[in-house]
């Protein structure tokens, strides 16, 4: 996919934001502190009657980035050599952004940042001042491309929270900031805009991420799991991948994308809870159909729950649950807003004729099926 960065020494990178180097004994190199500020006249949004929306770049930095850290999680892989029988293990750092949520320590990152690490030991995150602490992974969300991680807050200087701010209600055209560590350069501001709305990226583990916001505010490797933030420094996103015009290069080519924090607040209160994020599973794929008016279902995983329901390809999808779909976003949307083992009532045409099944939810797999 477009902007993933892989390394054939070090895999447990994805998305193209986070940066990754293999684990050495000469260790990790150290990382200077880089403020750069890219505007300072006031930022000009949505209408408000917030004043902070009158706040300058600098000041939004200034009161925005001693909650933005600096995350390092020790990846061990399993490497098989083919030219021994047992596999070996293979250490490496993978390096991204996260920001603090809560006065109790909680802090949001992207999962490929923290994946493969060990949810207890395995990731450590700094603050400003070099302040460093271990950080435990309290859930993650691959589907999603989201990570939790909690760090003790005793001890720690008085840091602010970021506030999280409302995804749904940005334009195309408002303006945008991006606090994060890119390449290593701690906490860097950049500026830009919202270029687009309702685009969609691949999550870590294969399944569509929906409703993602592309902005062109430079994102680079570094920044994976920073904060997005509006003209008032509300966080509307968690930046998480970029395009890098396919000619090899890993730097920001104007096109980058971040999780809604909608999608985040959402699954908050699972991933609090200590565990995973479960989502709701039909088991189809389709198109829009011709008419604009449903969706025509391409494949039906085997055995899946959607196959158990009678759905075949070549069917069109007009409604799940009582509404209407025109596009696989809308299926995956309404699917995803349940729970699994809910039933769901699909309605929609076969050859010509009216078709109405019930499908009993499964939970999505770990990783989308291939195909």
């Amino acid at each position: 996919m477009n902007g993933l960065i892989r390394s054939h020494v070090v895999s447990a990178v994805i998305g193209g934001v986070a940066v990754a180097v293999t684990f050495l004994i000469v260790g990790v190199t150290g990382h200077r502190t880089t403020q750069t500020i890219v505007e300072e006249a006031p930022m000009t949004g949505f209408p408000t009657s917030d004043t902070t929306s009158r706040l300058t770049p600098n000041e939004i930095y200034v009161r925005d980035a001693p909650g933005v850290v600096f995350v390092r999680a020790q990846v061990i892989e399993q490497v098989q050599d083919p030219f021994d029988l047992f596999s070996q293990q293979q250490s490496s750092v993978s390096t991204g952004s996260g920001f603090l949520i809560d006065r109790a320590g909680h802090i949001l990152t992207n999962f490929h940042v923290i994946e493969g690490a060990d949810r207890r030991t395995g990731v450590t995150v700094q603050f400003q001042d070099d302040i460093s602490r271990h950080a435990e992974v309290v859930g993650q969300d691959p589907s999603n491309d989201l990570a939790l991680l909690k760090v003790d807050p005793h001890g720690l200087p008085a840091v602010q929270p970021l506030v999280l701010g409302d995804s749904t209600s940005i334009r195309v055209g408002d303006p945008t900031l991006a606090i994060g560590n890119p390449f290593g350069l701690d906490r860097t501001l950049t500026s830009g805009i919202v270029s687009a709305l309702q685009r969609q990226i691949q999550a870590p583990n294969g399944f569509s991420i929906d409703n993602v916001i592309q902005t062109d505010a430079p994102i680079n490797p570094g920044n994976s799991g920073g904060p997005l933030l509006d003209a008032a420094g509300r966080v509307i996103g968690i930046n998480s991948q970029i395009e890098t015009g396919g000619d090899g290069g890993n730097g920001s080519v104007g096109i980058a994308f971040a999780v809604p924090i909608n999608t985040a607040k959402r699954f908050l209160p699972q991933l609090q809870s200590g565990g995973n994020v479960h989502l709701a599973y039909l088991g189809v794929s389709g198109t829009s159909a011709g008419d604009g008016r449903g969706v025509l279902v391409r494949s039906v995983q085997a055995g899946g729950p959607a196959a158990h329901a009678g759905l075949r390809p070549g069917d069109e999808i007009r409604s799940i649950g009582g509404q209407r779909v025109s596009s696989m976003g809308d299926v995956e949307a309404l699917v995803e807003s349940r729970v699994p083992g809910s039933t769901v009532s699909i309605r929609g045409t076969r050859q010509g004729r009216t078709m109405v099944l019930r499908a009993l939810l499964g939970m999505r797999p770990a990783q989308a099926p291939s195909g």
